[in-house]
């Protein structure tokens, strides 16, 4: 389909989509506490149509929006971001998201009008915090859509390659609490515990592959130091770009050092595991036809893909579905994310102009897929291949 076609698509959602976008941002609404922030964009989502389903995945913020035209297409899955950063504000860009698919959402649904197909949108709460997407998925979430796509704003116009895995532990050790100089021979140190452990990582990181990261730090030494403390806790963070690794190498490992430490000091421990976070399994097919679209709607400040990147929750979607995230420039090249650089930019005509590429580049994307019904099977090809070689590497 010709690009003015697409452009001229987007167009009359513009006033609307970038009035979305500067409400979300001034109600800057920390993740899980979004409730304003998503009834904006299910609001306006039902008015247009969709079949909106709010607090799903047990999560009051969260929600799924669905309109289907005819059976037996592609199903497209747009998720959107909407938590703003603790204390800061929209310093990251989540205002921008749901506007953005929004917009790509409606012009796919106004141009394709005889084809069958399914646009999904997801809303996916707290990707700052405690990942949001991890729990939506472990509720079932994202199993009815052939491909995951998103929009972030950013200093490039760009897409990305990998992410990384991670896991994080935080392990309480409790041990026998004694006076340092008086009896330190009846205490069992649990602080010693945390210590061993940390060094226990270190001697590991020699043994492991050398894009592996760990992480750890204190977070209670136990008291004074005239007191052979009785309890102790630490922090422990494990990535990998592997999940198969990280989970089957790096993980059991860890657990190993954890239990020396215990068994070195007499000293017993709880462990508390959080949600994790899962890497991408890529799909450059897929990431080529975003960016061919990139170029199509002349998106500013184009760049070549980031090919490593840190945690995403959005990785543990990407790990069992085909997809990508196009960023969009709205900031001069080299500023860094969560800065008051990103914040003071969020609602300038570049913030609003970065919605409009969005939907642009994702409605075009999808199109192109409807058109050419060949390239979604390559994607999913791809993808399946690409999974397979990633577990097997263990």
């Amino acid at each position: 389909m010709k690009k003015e076609t697409i452009k001229q698509a987007v167009a009359p959602y513009m006033a609307e989509l970038t009035k979305m976008a500067d409400r979300i941002y001034d109600l800057a609404e920390p993740g899980l506490e979004e409730v304003r922030s998503s009834a904006v964009l299910t609001d306006y989502l039902e008015k247009k149509g969709f079949q909106i389903e709010r607090g799903i995945a047990g999560l009051p913020t969260a929600f799924r929006a669905v309109y289907e035209q005819g059976k037996g297409g592609p199903s497209f899955g747009f998720l959107a971001e909407y938590d703003a950063l603790k204390g800061i504000g929209h310093a990251c860009g989540h205002h921008m998201q749901g506007p953005s698919v929004i917009g790509a959402a409606l012009a796919l649904r106004d141009l394709c009008k005889d084809q069958p197909y399914k646009i999904v949108i997801y809303g996916t709460p707290a990707e700052e915090t405690v990942g949001g997407k991890i729990i939506m998925k472990e509720k079932g979430c994202f199993q009815d859509i052939d491909l995951a796509l998103m929009m972030h704003a950013a200093p490039n116009t760009c897409v990305d390659v990998r992410c990384m895995a991670l896991e994080c532990f935080y392990v309480t050790f409790h041990g026998v609490e004694a006076h340092a100089a008086m009896s330190p021979h009846k205490g069992k140190s649990a602080f010693d515990a945390a210590l061993l452990s940390f060094q226990g990582i270190e001697f590991m990181r020699e043994h492991v592959l050398e894009d592996s990261r760990m992480h750890y730090t204190v977070l209670d030494a136990g008291g004074p130091s005239n007191i052979v403390p009785g309890t102790a806790k630490a922090e422990y963070t494990l990535r990998s770009y592997s999940t198969d690794y990280l989970e089957k190498v790096i993980v059991p490992r860890f657990q190993d050092i954890i239990k020396g430490a215990c068994l070195m000091t007499g000293t017993t421990c709880e462990t508390e595991r959080s949600y994790p976070f899962q890497a991408k399994i890529p799909c450059l097919t897929l990431n080529d036809l975003i960016m061919e679209n990139a170029r199509k709607f002349e998106a500013p400040q184009l760049a070549g893909p980031r090919e490593k990147t840190g945690s995403t929750d959005f990785g543990n979607v990407m790990y069992d579905v085909p997809g990508c995230c196009i960023r969009t420039a709205f900031v001069p090249e080299g500023t860094a994310a969560h800065s008051q650089e990103y914040l003071d930019a969020g609602k300038t005509e570049r913030a609003h102009e970065a919605i409009r590429s969005g939907s642009e580049i994702l409605a075009g994307t999808c199109i192109d897929m409807i058109e050419r019904p060949e390239l979604l099977e390559q994607i999913k090809e791809e993808f399946r291949k690409r999974k397979q070689e990633e577990t097997a590497k263990i």
